[in-house]
């Protein structure tokens, strides 16, 4: 753990000196319109706009409440992964990438003060666009306590998992963006933040289920909208950790190999 936390007080000691304000505006900014984009729909549409199908599938009538979810969910997602899947590209781009390499601490304690510090900066962006949902009337009811617990630890170990694999994957290609945000625009269709997943194909939801975040996404809705039963959390919540463990193997495989290839790319 002492990699892990000198990481993270890197970390914090880096962004508290030079605290990234156009990043969390405009993080903040995208999350917000996409909810007050709901709320004018809805207000235009009216109550009777949402669909009986909707209801039984997000089971709520709360159309904005569930967009609202979503946004903050995703942001949350998005933020951590680029937190945590860029910690090794970044390294690179700065030159730093072989001191690292030759170091004696070992890759997963790093990445996981990465994790540490994404939680603690995220939760902050997350909670800003929460508070602009409820400046717009959104209203969410009491979260069932052990339901939050288990979804947002699992979502956590979900987003760690994308990452390591994402991390390893723009070593071998040296890109980032690309990789990255096709990795955020396939899990904003399919992963059901906006929108039931049910509206989708058949083929897609299937593919859903192969994205780790998916599950974690149906335990965190269920203990905010006070729908959790751990009978029916179960299920989703060991979906979520197999997927999650598979991801790990994947990425824990091929960071040596992205390693080494970086390593050879520099000299």
């Amino acid at each position: 753990m002492l990699t892990a936390t000198a990481t993270f007080y890197r970390l914090w000691t880096v962004t508290r000196r030079a605290y990234p304000w156009t990043y969390f505006t405009s993080t903040v900014l995208s999350g917000s319109l996409i909810v007050a984009l709901a709320y004018l729909a809805f207000r235009a549409v009216g109550p009777e706009g949402v669909s009986s199908r909707f209801t039984s599938l997000a089971r709520s009538v709360d159309y904005v409440g569930y967009v609202a979810v979503g946004a903050v969910t995703y942001t949350f997602a998005v933020r951590m992964i680029l937190w945590t899947a860029k910690a090794l590209i970044t390294e690179e781009r700065e030159g730093t990438f072989v001191a690292l390499v030759v170091t004696p601490a070992r890759r997963m304690p790093y990445l996981l003060g990465f994790v540490m510090f994404a939680v603690l900066s995220t939760l902050a962006e997350a909670g800003a666009i929460a508070g602009v949902a409820a400046l717009l009337g959104v209203q969410l009811v009491a979260p069932d306590p052990l339901g939050l617990t288990l979804g947002l630890t699992t979502f956590i170990v979900a987003l760690f998992a994308i990452s390591m694999l994402l991390g390893a994957v723009m070593l071998v290609v040296a890109e980032a963006h690309i990789s990255q945000n096709t990795v955020f625009l396939t899990m904003g269709l399919v992963c059901g933040f906006t929108f039931p997943r049910e509206y989708l194909p058949t083929a897609a939801q299937w593919f859903a289920e192969a994205v780790p975040v998916t599950a974690a996404l149906d335990v965190l809705r269920a203990a905010l909208s006070g729908g959790f039963e751990m009978s029916q959390a179960g299920p989703r919540l060991l979906a979520t950790l197999c997927v999650s463990a598979a991801y790990l193997v994947a990425g824990l495989w091929l960071l040596p190999r992205a390693e080494r290839r970086t390593v050879e790319r520099t000299f």
